[in-house]
């Protein structure tokens, strides 16, 4: 029999500069792209200010919805670093200077004949008991507690971190994707499209309207997890396409299809 499972995920972007557009994301899309490809569905993202108690709630209500959660940006040197503290009580822990990563860091710094200074220690605190996320591109680790993985929000750190994450995860049923190209708006096609998604209930299908500046046309995109349920779907959609032409010609055999 395929392979059904379900594995589902969060995300949590942590930043005051994401919520005043002086940063513009460009985690969720990475995040999103690399769990699709391992079988785990992103299902919800929420972006919260550099502020203790807005980050425990939105980490709390997250962690008991889903498999895992991930977590970008907070974890730097600077006084508004807030997340590890964050983090710490919302599971009820001591935030502390991890060794380990007080030695790599001290380590790096030393290497680099820079001065550990206490700003840059900031870099090592974590939960205490929490695992590390390696960071090959700066060194200072993420941290992983429970389900929750919590990761640097520079672009090019976080997606390091999240490449040594994935292979520790379980991952579920891939989800299969076909894109039917429609000439017609949604307009035409919502009533006849709601019956075929009532008809097919193991498929998920998606309508993206397109305005080239003349007319509208719309791309459909059907979602399952089993190929046959996938086809069946696919096909009928197509049906429904072919039965919207042939009803437009009828109307009126001389429109531009």
């Amino acid at each position: 029999m395929p392979d059904t499972t379900i594995v589902t995920a969060a995300m949590l972007a942590i930043g005051d500069e994401l919520l005043s557009g002086r940063t513009k994301d460009k985690n969720i899309g990475h995040l999103a792209d690399v769990l699709t490809l391992s079988g785990i569905d992103l299902k919800e993202v929420r972006i919260v200010p550099d502020e203790e108690e807005a980050i425990v709630e939105a980490l709390n209500a997250l962690r008991g919805r889903y498999d895992y959660v991930f977590t970008s940006g907070g974890i730097g040197p600077t006084h508004d670093d807030i997340t590890a503290d964050a983090v710490s009580k919302a599971f009820g822990v001591p935030c502390i200077h991890d060794p380990e990563a007080m030695r790599l860091l001290a380590e790096m710094y030393r290497r680099r004949e820079m001065e550990f200074t206490e700003a840059r220690q900031r870099m090592a605190r974590m939960p205490e008991g929490a695992r590390h996320i390696p960071n090959p591109v700066s060194t200072a680790p993420g941290f992983a507690i429970g389900n929750v993985h919590v990761m640097a929000g520079v672009p090019q750190v976080f997606q390091a971190m999240i490449d040594n994450v994935l292979p520790t995860l379980k991952s579920g049923a891939k989800m299969l994707s076909r894109a039917l190209p429609c000439p017609y708006g949604e307009g035409d096609i919502g009533t006849p499209l709601t019956a075929v998604q009532k008809a097919h209930p193991l498929t998920n299908i998606g309508s993206y309207p397109k305005y080239d500046g003349q007319r509208f046309s719309t791309e459909i995109v059907v979602r399952a997890r089993d190929q046959e349920a996938l086809d069946a779907a696919a096909n009928a959609v197509a049906d429904m396409i072919a039965g919207i032409k042939a009803s437009k010609a009828r109307t009126n055999p001389t429109a531009d299809a």
